[in-house]
């Protein structure tokens, strides 16, 4: 396991300066706009923020997590096809571990943490412009 993490260390750093880096901004940004969009339709539907309702709602879990997945797949399958051409050209083998973790990072983490933030922000603007009822109940996907 330690080789593992050593060698995606190693490999990352391959990846910074290496062909395909524009996709370490492009994949991240795309990732950002779903998020953005989910968080303001997520806002407009007095739904809690998207990771901790995923986190700490059991009983809406799978929902949550399908309606996540509906919006951000095709970014994660991209940064995955991206980085298993990347590997195949610079590291001339490819480890799939390494190919699920980097899509993780570029495509998921930052969905899932902006889709919440941007929700929490929206829906502050919202209650302080009267568009949304403070104590609108919670309604799930």
């Amino acid at each position: 396991m330690h080789d593992f993490w050593t060698r995606t260390l190693v490999d990352m750093t391959l990846r910074v300066d290496g062909p395909f880096r524009f996709r370490l901004v492009v994949q991240p940004l795309m990732a950002t706009v779903l998020a953005v969009l989910s968080g303001l339709r997520d806002a407009k539907l007095g739904k809690p923020p998207y990771f901790w309702a995923l986190m700490a709602d059991p009983a809406h879990r799978v929902a949550l997590a399908r309606d996540g997945w509906r919006s951000v797949w095709r970014v994660f399958v991209l940064a995955m096809i991206l980085d298993v051409v990347f590997q195949i050209i610079v590291i001339h083998k490819v480890y799939p571990g390494g190919v699920v973790f980097v899509a993780f990072v570029l495509a998921i983490l930052p969905y899932l943490v902006l889709r919440g933030l941007v929700n929490r922000i929206a829906s502050r603007l919202l209650r302080g412009t009267g568009a949304s009822a403070d104590h609108q109940k919670e309604r799930f996907p």
